[in-house]
């Protein structure tokens, strides 16, 4: 019983706490939270579990969005599919694009990925004008219809969905640190030529974990371009890039939690500050600066410490109460 709380306590209090704020806060802060913590989620393994710092993660996202938008206007109606199409569109291009990039050393893998960024948001912009709409966008809500379990042109059933989608990619990445592979991603951060020589291909392990991370991203874009009914090449722009690398370091980088509170965070701060202040960044920046120098690990590695002596304070008293039970 111990056990269980300390392992899945917090995360089973984050999404409570997430179901409660629903019905106070007004819904699409709640799915801004939870879209862009499935985003975070994404770059967080990037950088926390492979070492890499990557500021092309909007390519990404908008690869999903544009393919679940340029189905939903050209393809089909179902959601679902157009869903699973954006994935795939995001698989597919960070197998190809990967197999370059994660050759790279950390920072010529940082700004390659930034110059990749930059290339998308072209293709969206100009380049594929022609079926992309530049500017104008893509409106496609119309056309989506209904379907089997829920109704995603529905808030209340796609509040439920980005929720349910949510929680199982925090279980998914849960998972992972539980495998070898998830054990090799860290062995390989903090020292790959020792993983090298004990015989493990880093390159393969690199390469996967840069498109799980991808491909999680590419659901987050599917995610918003379903939310808003709508597409544009702004969300592959170039001055997003930061947002996410934000997110990650403000909620924690290499914690599970940190992605969903850094979400929380960072968009709450900006939707209220911003109401007063024209340059809200530079509260955030500042708040950034503050948590970077009371904790390496974000809000989550700062205060978790905290969390555990508690946790370890009540432990005892929990152990006692299960040994007297019959």
């Amino acid at each position: 019983m111990t056990k269980l709380l300390k392992e899945y306590g917090s995360i089973v209090l984050i999404f409570v706490a997430v179901l409660i704020l629903r019905f106070i806060l007004p819904r699409p802060f709640i799915m801004d939270v939870l879209i862009f913590g499935v985003y975070a989620m994404a770059f967080n393994f990037l950088m926390g579990h492979l070492g890499l710092v990557s500021f092309g993660q909007p390519a990404y996202l908008g690869l999903g969005a544009y393919g679940t938008a340029l189905y939903l206007s050209y393809v089909g109606t179902n959601p679902y599919v157009g869903i699973l199409a954006g994935v795939l569109v995001g698989i597919v291009v960070s197998m190809l694009v990967g197999v370059f990039l994660v050759r790279l050393s950390s920072s010529y893998f940082t700004l390659a990925n930034l110059a990749f960024c930059a290339i998308v948001f072209f293709l969206f912009q100009k380049g594929l004008v022609s079926i992309t709409r530049g500017d104008t966008g893509l409106w496609y809500l119309a056309r989506m219809t209904k379907g089997a379990l829920l109704d995603l042109k529905n808030p209340n059933d796609l509040f439920i969905f980005v929720f349910a989608v949510a929680v199982l990619v925090w279980v998914f990445f849960r998972y992972i640190d539980t495998t070898v592979y998830g054990a090799c991603c860290l062995a390989g951060k903090v020292n790959e030529p020792k993983l090298q020589f004990l015989g493990y291909n880093t390159f393969r392990i690199k390469w996967l974990g840069f498109v799980i991370a991808n491909a999680v991203a590419a659901l987050a874009g599917s995610l918003y371009a379903i939310y808003f009914g709508f597409v544009s090449p702004g969300l592959t722009e170039l001055t997003r890039a930061a947002e996410v690398v934000i997110v990650g370091l403000l909620g924690g980088v290499g914690t599970l939690l940190g992605p969903l509170v850094g979400a929380f965070v960072y968009i709450g701060m900006k939707d209220l500050i911003s109401k007063f202040i024209m340059y809200w960044e530079l509260v955030v920046g500042l708040l950034l600066v503050l948590v970077m120098l009371a904790g390496e690990r974000g809000i989550v590695g700062t205060l978790g410490p905290l969390v555990n002596r508690l946790m370890r304070r009540r432990a005892p008293g929990l152990a006692g109460a299960e040994g007297r039970k019959p």
